[in-house]
């Protein structure tokens, strides 16, 4: 059995939930942000209660680590490696787009070669986004790039492509194919995240608490060249 506490601040909304096997014990989430600095440990505490209240052991934290709000993504995970410290259990990191691209699989009804395109909105027509197929496998790894109509042609040519997150609304009026379909409401949130923490902790796939650090936005903006794919 795995209980997970899971954090997700990488976005204006702040979300914490508890989990047991992938199953959603608790959660809580606000959608009036920025607030994690006021919400994100008030939530942590209450899912930790409701733990304690219900018999159940913590057995680790998962966290969003990004892309994502250098800010939002700076308070969740020194939450979540506090929380790590003081039950002693170890963390695990789920990247912010598979959070959204398994949200938006599970959530649309669409054919088996159906592509999943996950956005975060980076500036003016810059994002971050990796693509996926229906079984959550990375087609293409995440990338900065700047939107043009060309930029996922070779993709819309031969798949339909589900487009998602809040760098996708800016892309509407740019991708033009029949084949792009724009997904509303797809954010990132701790319940998304329950299944994929499960998954990572049967396999043990566990962080350095003390060294681990998210990917910020603010950082790929600064460092990584237009087009340049995230390792």
């Amino acid at each position: 059995m795995s209980s997970v506490l899971t954090i997700e601040t990488s976005t204006s909304v702040c979300s914490a939930a508890l989990s047991v096997d992938g199953k959603i014990e608790f959660e809580k989430v606000s959608f009036e942000g920025p607030s994690h600095a006021a919400l994100a440990g008030v939530f942590i505490e209450e899912a930790i209660a409701r733990a304690k209240k219900k018999g159940i052991r913590l057995d680790a934290v998962a966290v969003s680590s990004g892309p994502g709000s250098y800010t939002g993504l700076r308070i969740g995970v020194s939450m979540a490696k506090g929380v790590c410290f003081g039950y002693d259990i170890p963390l695990l990191a789920i990247p912010t787009l598979d959070i959204m691209a398994y949200k938006a699989i599970k959530e649309t009804i669409q054919p088996d070669d159906t592509l999943y395109c996950a956005m975060l909105d980076a500036r003016r027509m810059e994002v971050y986004a990796a693509i996926y197929d229906h079984k959550l496998n990375a087609v293409r790894p995440t990338s900065a790039e700047v939107v043009t109509a060309d930029t996922y042609s070779s993709f819309l040519e031969t798949n339909r492509v589900c487009f998602f997150g809040n760098g996708a609304a800016k892309c509407k009026k740019i991708i033009t194919s029949p084949r792009a379909l724009f997904i509303d409401h797809i954010v990132p949130l701790a319940g998304d995240m329950a299944a994929l923490a499960h998954e990572r902790f049967v396999n043990s796939k566990f962080e350095d608490i003390a060294y681990f650090e998210p990917f910020y936005l603010k950082e790929f903006v600064a460092t990584v060249p237009k087009n340049k794919v995230i390792g």
